[in-house]
C-alpha cells in the first residue's frame, strides 16, 4: 500500500500559497494513535453549567496544532458546546441546556432553526489528534488538513478548487464538511472563534479533505503559477502610470 508523503505535500502547499502558518493535520479516530502524547494543558475549573475543557474551544487546538503534535479526548473539548456538536462529540440534545448555547440564542447570533442545520461529524470519535502536517507520525492517518489564509491565498484556492464552498458561522463546521462529506470548505470565521483563538481580522480558515490533498496541491500549484505570471504582467503594465 502506497503511503502519503505528508511532509512533501505540506512543503508544497506552504510554498505555493506562501503560508505564514503551517498546515495542520486533524485526525478523527476511534482511539488515540499509538505514540502520540496527549495535550498537556490541565483541565479547567467547571463553569456553572458544568462545562470544562483543556482549552476555551476546540478551534484553539488548531493554533497549538500548528507547532506541536498531540491527541485529545472528547472531554478535552468540553468547554465549547458548538464545537462538541460539529465534531460529533455531543448531540444537540446533550448541550441544549448549557449556558453558552443559551447566550448564543439569546443574543440572536444564531437561531434554533439554524443550529439544527449545522454540519456535524456523524460518528462520535474517541480521539481527535492535531499537529503540523509536515510532522504527521506514521500512526496517524489525517482526516482533514486545516489552513489559515489571507485574502490573496483564498483567491488562489477559490480558483484552484472551484467546488470549495465559503461558509459562515460557526467556523468549526468546515471540519465536518471536509471529514464527513469530502468537501473542501472555507470559513469567513465567526465572532466566537476569533475571540477565543486570537485570529487576526484578515485571516480565514480552509479545511481540505486529507484523502484528496495530493490532487488539490497540484491544482493549487498550477493556479498559483498562472497568477504569478498575470500579476507580473499587471505590475509591468502599471508602470506606465507611475
Amino acid at each position: 500500500m502506497e503511503t502519503t508523503n505528508w511532509q512533501e505535500l505540506s512543503l508544497r502547499l506552504t510554498s505555493a500559497l506562501h503560508l505564514a502558518t503551517s498546515p495542520v493535520a486533524i485526525t478523527l479516530s476511534a482511539a488515540a494513535p499509538a505514540g502520540v502524547a496527549p495535550f498537556g494543558a490541565p483541565m479547567s475549573e467547571a463553569a456553572p453549567d458544568g462545562r470544562r475543557g483543556r482549552v476555551p474551544a476546540g478551534c484553539v487546538f488548531w493554533v497549538h496544532g500548528a507547532t506541536e503534535t498531540f491527541t485529545t479526548a472528547p472531554e478535552d473539548h468540553g468547554n465549547c458546546s458548538v464545537g462538541r456538536v460539529t465534531h460529533g462529540l455531543a448531540t444537540l440534545a446533550e448541550v441544549a441546556g448549557n449556558d453558552d448555547v443559551a447566550a448564543l440564542l439569546a443574543s440572536g447570533w444564531v437561531s434554533e432553526e439554524a443550529v439544527g442545520g449545522i454540519p456535524t461529524v456523524s460518528e462520535r470519535p474517541g480521539a481527535v489528534t492535531y499537529g503540523p502536517l509536515a510532522e504527521t507520525p506514521e500512526s496517524v492517518d489525517p482526516s482533514v488538513v486545516l489552513l489559515r489564509v489571507n485574502g490573496r491565498q483564498m483567491m488562489v484556492l477559490s480558483d484552484a478548487l472551484p467546488w470549495l464552498s465559503i461558509e459562515g458561522k460557526p467556523q468549526c463546521h468546515i471540519v465536518a464538511l471536509a471529514a464527513e462529506r469530502g468537501h473542501p470548505a472555507a470559513s469567513v470565521g465567526c465572532a466566537l472563534s476569533r475571540a477565543r483563538t486570537g485570529m487576526t481580522p484578515d485571516e480565514m480558515t480552509v479545511a481540505l479533505p486529507a484523502g484528496q490533498l495530493a490532487e488539490s496541491v497540484r491544482a493549487i500549484e498550477a493556479t498559483a503559477e498562472v497568477d504569478t505570471v498575470v500579476a507580473r504582467y499587471a505590475a509591468q503594465d502599471a508602470r506606465r502610470f507611475a
